[in-house]
């Protein structure tokens, strides 16, 4: 684990900081959802920790489900193009479906997935993203109706975010160093 920490410039979300975000992100969840059983669709594989820690922190009945998508490869910036690697094994005609994301930066992905479910017949669908990427300028395809924390338009990773599937391990979201991925 150390080879790891020393690829990261700074941290940006301590483990205590992640541990407060679900917190409140569980409680507003619980409320809004209050007397339903919604399913929650872990966008992977960078949400499945995140989702984790999310559905331990919501009262009410949930379930969960996975799905995988592949917009980014190895890269650093959004292809553009979805491709579904994994798709839901839950029926979600009249579900109320929250999907987990771990960051949202162009939302181009999030915007096919939402009008995909609501193809399927989704009752109500909503976002809960962990990160929001502030990128000067740019507007993100959707807004998602749920906001863990906010972080600026750097290369992070941690918390299940990755870089070429590694990082997702560190307990904190730090800053890859540029020298890491140039």
């Amino acid at each position: 684990m150390a080879e790891l920490h020393h690829d990261i410039e700074k941290v940006l979300i301590s483990e205590e900081e992640i541990q407060s975000v679900i917190e409140r992100l569980g409680s507003e969840i619980s409320r809004d959802y209050e007397g339903k059983n919604p399913l929650v669709v872990a966008v992977l594989r960078g949400a499945f920790v995140f989702t984790a820690d999310l559905m331990r922190s919501i009262t009410v009945p949930c379930a969960v489900d996975f799905m995988a998508v592949s917009s980014y490869g190895s890269g650093v910036k959004s292809s553009g193009v979805v491709r579904i690697v994994k798709d839901l094994d839950t029926q979600i005609e009249g579900r109320d479906v929250l999907i987990a994301e771990d960051i949202l930066d162009s939302g181009l992905t999030l915007s096919y997935l939402i009008d995909l479910l609501k193809g399927r017949g989704a009752k109500s669908i909503k976002i809960c993203a962990f990160a929001v990427k502030d990128i000067p300028n740019h507007t993100a395809a959707v807004t998602p109706d749920y906001v863990g924390t906010h972080v600026p338009d750097e290369f992070i990773v941690g918390y299940g975010l990755d870089y070429a599937e590694r990082y997702r391990n560190l307990p904190y979201v730090g800053v890859l160093k540029h020298e890491v991925y140039e």
